[in-house]
């Protein structure tokens, strides 16, 4: 099949998420380039299993897909509540943090917006054809092939559910992972009991909605981590800082193993359970237990899931103390996985594979302006969105700093600065400077 009309254009993005989608907004707004998007799915939903009623996000109505880089945007957050006359409600409201299901909405009323973003296409293979890349992509209700040839692409497929390996072979409609929780929700309800792994913001949302309807559904509900406890995510305002374009400078440029050490020590800057979902579960568990109650609710941390056996219609878990070492085994109906989610590996890259320089990890070495690295330098880039957590820290994932790194992006396919970028952006500094480490070699 020959070349699409053999048109090139300035960029395709591969997935659509709320990075490329903010991409493919940011870029309309500047009008001056051909782009367009490739999306699978038929439509856009951001974590749909996990749009569970009363969850907000975990960043400020700012982290929304442009307004970080242009507030004067037609796609910003607040141009949609004035869109949906919510703008007197949401300030009425006096909050920072919107529910997760408006921030979806708000989502998918940017996309409907776009002609470029195109859902119900599979990205299957790119290749490099001299400065170009081809585009192979697959219509997925009709099967037919369209080829396409782009200056730059820009990857946005991001992380996919993680499962430990030795729980994988038994996952099952009565074993999940916690992205799939809303959407087997209504047979939940009809279990003995109920066992949720893990101590993330999922782990913790899942069990306190399951924990709100725990008396009519009259289920035993566990909750068990192999973490040290249920521990709150560091949200102190000079904690946030390290989710900024300074920080990122600072972590960029750190020998490979610093980087490893660094994070593995900063695991409730991201991963641990907001301060007020922990008060909310302390108080409906407190106004449970009123009165001298005894639910059947278990919660302990220090706990590893060392294995599952399908038994007699239910499941025999086999679980191991992480400080005593103690086994011990109870019997669970179902089990939701809260075990978090791990980079994608794009199928379409591997066509390229010889070309990409991976590092000893066998991860992607992403360059501090979200490019590739490959053998050959190129004049026309592959841009990694939220596939650079190992290269450019713990604000890869984070929607406050989507448009910042959408704003490096689009600054390159012009050539020139569209979008300014911000030198200094906090009020700490995350290395010393310059003047006093001459002052101290003297």
């Amino acid at each position: 099949m020959s070349l699409q009309q053999q048109k090139v254009y300035d960029l395709i993005g591969v997935g659509i998420g709320p990075f490329n989608l903010g991409l493919a907004a940011m870029m309309e707004e500047t009008g001056g380039k051909d782009v367009q998007f490739f999306e699978q799915r038929s439509e856009f939903n951001w974590h749909k299993g996990m749009l569970i009623e009363g969850t907000t996000l975990q960043v400020p109505f700012f982290a929304d897909l442009i307004s970080m880089a242009d507030v004067q945007s037609r796609f910003t957050y607040l141009n949609y509540l004035q869109t949906h006359n919510r703008l007197y409600h949401f300030y009425f409201l006096e909050k920072f943090h919107i529910p997760r299901k408006e921030y979806n909405d708000y989502c998918r009323w940017v996309a409907g917006q776009l002609p470029s973003c195109r859902f119900g296409f599979r990205v299957e293979k790119i290749s490099p054809i001299n400065e170009l890349y081809e585009v192979v992509v697959r219509n997925v209700q009709t099967g037919e092939a369209e080829f396409y040839l782009t200056k730059h692409v820009a990857v946005g497929i991001g992380t996919s559910p993680s499962v430990p390996s030795h729980l994988e072979e038994h996952l099952s409609p009565h074993v999940m992972h916690s992205s799939q929780y809303m959407e087997r929700k209504n047979e939940l309800e009809q279990a003995g009991s109920i066992t949720v792994i893990g101590s993330g913001q999922s782990a913790a949302e899942i069990f306190y909605d399951l924990l709100q309807e725990q008396e009519e559904g009259a289920y035993e509900l566990n909750w068990f981590t192999r973490s040290k406890g249920f521990f709150p995510m560091e949200y102190s305002k000079l904690g946030l800082e390290y989710f900024s374009p300074d920080y990122i400078d600072f972590f960029f440029q750190l020998p490979e193993e610093k980087k490893e050490a660094l994070l593995s020590k900063q695991d409730l800057l991201y991963k641990g359970i907001s301060m007020n979902t922990i008060a909310d579960i302390y108080d409906l568990l407190y106004d449970k237990t009123a009165c001298g109650d005894r639910p059947p609710i278990h919660l302990l941390a220090m706990i590893e899931l060392e294995g599952i056996e399908r038994r007699n219609g239910t499941h025999l878990l086999t679980l191991k103390h992480c400080v005593s070492e103690e086994l011990f085994q109870l019997e669970s109906d179902f089990v939701i996985l809260g075990t978090g989610y791990a980079p994608s590996m794009p199928h379409f890259l591997l066509q390229m594979q010889d070309e990409i320089v991976w590092d000893d990890h066998n991860r992607f070495k992403v360059m501090r302006d979200y490019t590739l690295e490959t053998r050959t330098t190129k004049k026309n880039k592959i841009f990694i969105q939220n596939g650079e957590l190992h290269t450019h820290g713990i604000g890869a994932p984070d929607l406050g700093l989507g448009a910042y790194r959408n704003a490096v992006i689009i600054n390159q396919v012009y050539g020139r600065e569209i979008y300014q970028v911000n030198k200094k952006n906090v009020f700490q500094s995350f290395e010393a400077d310059e003047s006093w480490k001459t002052a101290a070699v003297r």
